[in-house]
């Protein structure tokens, strides 16, 4: 892998390591200023939670002093285009939480070279859905 993907594995680290234990000031750092988190909602519908809504989350959990969240992930795809990139990840919150898809889009920037201009998080493909993105062909 190239320095430019090296650098946003690290990068991508710090997101996890900061998100999963609080640190606000930290992650304050790592994401624009207008990204949203979009994941669908039990009706299906696709919801777009801006930052301000996500950090206040993340900064409810830490002062209320709950556990750090787990820092469980895995990088299955990345791909870097200019000053954009894309990174997929398999990412699991906890033990307790069901793992999740993760689509982060990066821009060149910020203090450790890039900085999460948006999120894209879906559950974890079913292992007998995997890859059927596509209904089978028809006998014509």
């Amino acid at each position: 892998m190239g320095t430019a993907n090296k650098e946003i594995e690290e990068f991508i680290r710090y997101v996890v390591e900061d998100g999963s234990n609080y640190r606000m000031e930290e992650m304050d750092k790592l994401y624009t200023a207008d990204m949203a988190i979009l994941f669908p909602s039990k009706d299906g519908s696709i919801v777009a939670a801006p930052r301000e809504d996500v950090f206040a989350e993340f900064a409810a959990r830490g002062s209320n002093g709950e556990s750090a969240l787990s820092t469980e992930y895995r990088i299955l795809h990345l791909e870097e285009q200019g000053d954009d990139a894309t990174v997929l990840l398999y990412r699991r919150m906890s033990e307790s939480a069901a793992p999740f898809l993760y689509e982060l889009r990066l821009k060149r920037g910020g203090v450790r070279g890039w900085l999460v201009a948006g999120e894209t998080v879906t559950p974890w493909p079913d292992p007998e859905t995997a890859g059927a993105f596509l209904p089978p062909r028809q006998t014509v």
